[in-house]
């Protein structure tokens, strides 16, 4: 049903995708430790939405008979210092992600995979409100600074994520 490189292309996107909430979850971690639960709570929800991605990618590879397989998940960053470092990393590896995708849609045009394109096109949305939630955080955070009242309240705004 779908082209076979691509297929290869977007078990790799699942293996991202995991990582990505690996990674959200070292940012909750860091969070934790500096007394900024409510950002901690941003990022496990952020880590439960890439899991959601795998498992939509793992399943339209699957209802393609598609073999998914799964890799080592790679280590994380720790060398977080300021509130403001892993909002930056997580807006780095939003772009990439959204590379990726790109890159997955335009070898699918190419050959021509019409239902992987129209597949694609929720995580290309998707990944325009992700670099886009990632900047206004980052955004927020300068504005208020990482000490004081405002950022107290800024850790409360983002504690009211909903799951």
């Amino acid at each position: 049903m779908i082209n076979k490189e691509v297929a290869k292309m977007l078990v790799k996107q699942i293996n991202l995708e995991l990582h990505s909430g690996y990674l959200y979850m070292e940012f909750a971690n860091f969070y934790e430790e500096k007394n900024l639960p409510g950002f901690a709570h941003w990022y496990v929800v952020q880590a439960g939405e890439e899991y959601e991605h795998a498992m939509k990618i793992r399943k339209f590879l699957l209802d393609a008979n598609e073999k998914v397989t799964f890799s080592a998940l790679a280590d994380t960053d720790k060398g977080f210092k300021t509130p403001k470092d892993p909002l930056v990393a997580g807006l780095k590896h939003e772009q990439f992600i959204t590379a990726s995708i790109y890159a997955i849609l335009e070898k699918a045009i190419a050959v021509k995979d019409h239902l992987t394109v129209e597949f694609l096109q929720w995580f290309v949305k998707e990944q325009g409100e992700e670099e886009t939630n990632a900047q206004a955080n980052i955004d927020k955070l300068e504005m208020v600074g990482t000490s004081g009242s405002a950022l107290y309240l800024l850790d409360k705004e983002m504690g009211h994520r909903e799951d």
